[in-house]
C-alpha cells in the first residue's frame, strides 16, 4: 500500500496495460508511489501519484499518474485500483472528463503545493488568454506516449506521462518560439513542474489548441486521392515554415541552450560510425525476400556509400531541432485564415532519452524526417484510400518542399555547397530509411518496399 492507501497490485496490473507505458516488454521486479502531492483536498481528492518502476535488470523509471480518489463509480476506462482496503476507488484524471477541469484551473491560478518528496509548482504564461468558465474537456483518445485533454475549441493540456530529469524540449522550444514571436507554433498557455527528491522535471503543458488545424499527413492522404498536384504548394510553403522555425531557433546567440554551435568533422564522425553499426546490424541477418531484391547483399556497399558521404568539408550549424518532423507533426489551418501551418509536439522522439532530445543537431534532420513521411504518403494513399497515385509526385513533392525550405532558412546554418547540403541530408534519410526497414518487416512487411526504395535511392546519391 502507499501512503494514500493504493492497491499496488491494481496498480501495476492497471499500468503495464497503458499504451503510454514504455516497457513492456521487459521484466518488472517492483513498483511503488513514491510521492502523492494533495493537489486540492475538495471531494473528490486530486493528486499526483509518482509510480516508481524497478526491473529485472536494476533499471527503474517513474511516471506520473495524475489521480482522483472517490468513493462513487466513474467509467470503468478511468479506474485503476481500490484503495484504503476498498472503500476508496482510485480514477485516472486524464481518462474522464469531470476533475480535468480542477487541474486546469490550478495550472491557471499559479502557485505551488508541498509534498512529502517535493513540492509541484503551477504556472500560467503572463498574458496568456485564460480558458473559459466551463468549456467542455475531452480526453484525446489517439495518443500514445502521452495524455491530452483538450478544453473546448480553446486549449489543450497535455500530460507527461513518463518522468525524466530536466526541462521538458516541448515547453523549452514553445517558450523560446512563443517569445520571438513566432506564429507557426500554438502558443503556450501555461505548464506545471515537479522539484523534489526523484526529479526535477516537466509534468505537463498547457497550449493553444488548433480548432481549425487540418492533421498533414490525413491532408496529403486525401489529396493524393483527389488532386494530387494540389498539394504541391501547401508542401512548399511547409518547407518555407520549417526552414522559418529553424531560423528562429538558431536566432540568439547569447543563450547558451539555443545558440548555434559549429559541428566539427569529429562529431559527424561518431554519428557515422554509430549508423554505420546500425547497418551493419540491419543487413546481417536480411531475409530472403523478393521486396528486398534492390538491396540484398549491398550492405557493405552501403556502409562504403555512408563513409562517401561523411567526406563532406563542413557540416554547417547544429541548433535545437524538432526532432520527431513528420507530416503529422503539422496543422494545416484553412488557406482564407493568416495561420497556415502549425508545427506540433516538440517532445522530440519519445523513446529517446531526454537530454538526447535536448542535444543540438543539423536542421536537415527535421527535413529528412518530413521527406521520409512524403516518401511514405503515395502507398499509403493507395492502400487505404484506393488513390491511383502518379508515379512522378514524391519527387516533385520533395522539390517543392525543399524549395521552399531552402529559400527560407538561414544559409549560414547549412553546409556550404549545394553538394555539401546533398550529402548530409542524405545520412540522415539514410538513418531514418535503415531504421525503417527494421520497422517495417517486425510489423508491416507489405510496406517494407518504402524503406527499400529510399536506400536504393541513396546508394546513387553522388559523394566527394
Amino acid at each position: 500500500m502507499s501512503e494514500v492507501g493504493i492497491d499496488l497490485e491494481q496498480l501495476t496490473e492497471w499500468l503495464v496495460e497503458r499504451r503510454w507505458f514504455a516497457s513492456k516488454s521487459r521484466e518488472l521486479s517492483q513498483v511503488g508511489v513514491i510521492d502523492t502531492p494533495l493537489l486540492d483536498a475538495e471531494h473528490p481528492q486530486l493528486r499526483i501519484a509518482l509510480v516508481e518502476v524497478h526491473f529485472g535488470a536494476g533499471t527503474h523509471e517513474i511516471y506520473q499518474v495524475p489521480i482522483a480518489i472517490d468513493s462513487d463509480e466513474l467509467p470503468a476506462e478511468a479506474r485503476i485500483a481500490v484503495a484504503d482496503g476498498g472503500e476508496q476507488i482510485v480514477y485516472d484524471l486524464m481518462a474522464e472528463r469531470r476533475d480535468p477541469p480542477r487541474l486546469m484551473k490550478l495550472i491557471a491560478a499559479g502557485g505551488q503545493v508541498a509534498s512529502a518528496e517535493g513540492r509541484v509548482v503551477f504556472a500560467w504564461r503572463e498574458g496568456a488568454q485564460p480558458v473559459p468558465e466551463g468549456a467542455e474537456a475531452r480526453p484525446i483518445a489517439s495518443e500514445q506516449s502521452n495524455s491530452s485533454v483538450a478544453f473546448g475549441e480553446n486549449a489543450i493540456l497535455k500530460v507527461y506521462r513518463r518522468v525524466e530529469a530536466g526541462v521538458n524540449p516541448e515547453l523549452e522550444m514553445l517558450r523560446f518560439l512563443n517569445e520571438r514571436g513566432f506564429r507557426h507554433v500554438p502558443g503556450l498557455l501555461g505548464w506545471y513542474e515537479y522539484e523534489g527528491r526523484p526529479a526535477d522535471a516537466t509534468l505537463g503543458v498547457v497550449q493553444e489548441f488548433i480548432a481549425d488545424g487540418r492533421d498533414g499527413w490525413e491532408m496529403v492522404l486525401d489529396g493524393l486521392a483527389g488532386d494530387p498536384g494540389s498539394l504541391l504548394e501547401p508542401l512548399r510553403t511547409l518547407g518555407r515554415t520549417v526552414g522559418e522555425m529553424h531560423t528562429v531557433l538558431a536566432s540568439d546567440p547569447t543563450d547558451p541552450v539555443f545558440a548555434p554551435e559549429e559541428r566539427g568533422n569529429e562529431s559527424l564522425a561518431l554519428y557515422t560510425a554509430s549508423l554505420d553499426e546500425s547497418i551493419e546490424r540491419a543487413f546481417l541477418d536480411l531475409p530472403e525476400d523478393e521486396a528486398l531484391a534492390p538491396i540484398a547483399h549491398r550492405g557493405e556497399e552501403l556502409r562504403d556509400q555512408l563513409r562517401g558521404l561523411a567526406g563532406i568539408g563542413g557540416a554547417g550549424m547544429a541548433i535545437r531541432v524538432h526532432g520527431d518532423m513528420h507530416l503529422g507533426q503539422a496543422l494545416f489551418s484553412d488557406p482564407g485564415s493568416d495561420r497556415g501551418w502549425t508545427i506540433l509536439d516538440f517532445e522530440g522522439e519519445p523513446a529517446r532519452p531526454l537530454p538526447e532530445r535536448r542535444t543540438k543537431s543539423s536542421p536537415l534532420r527535421d527535413v529528412a524526417g518530413l521527406l521520409r513521411s512524403l516518401a511514405y504518403a503515395p502507398l499509403a494513399a493507395r492502400l487505404q484510400r484506393k488513390a491511383d497515385v502518379p508515379e512522378d509526385w514524391e519527387p516533385r513533392a520533395r522539390q517543392d518542399f525543399l524549395d521552399g525550405y531552402l529559400d527560407a532558412i538561414d544559409p549560414t546554418l547549412l553546409p556550404a555547397t549545394k553538394r555539401e547540403v546533398d550529402q548530409l541530408l542524405a545520412i540522415y534519410e539514410l538513418e531514418k530509411a535503415v531504421y525503417e526497414l527494421n520497422y517495417e518487416l517486425g510489423h508491416r512487411p507489405d510496406w517494407v518496399g518504402i524503406p527499400v526504395a529510399g536506400i536504393t535511392r541513396l546508394l546513387e546519391v553522388e559523394t566527394v
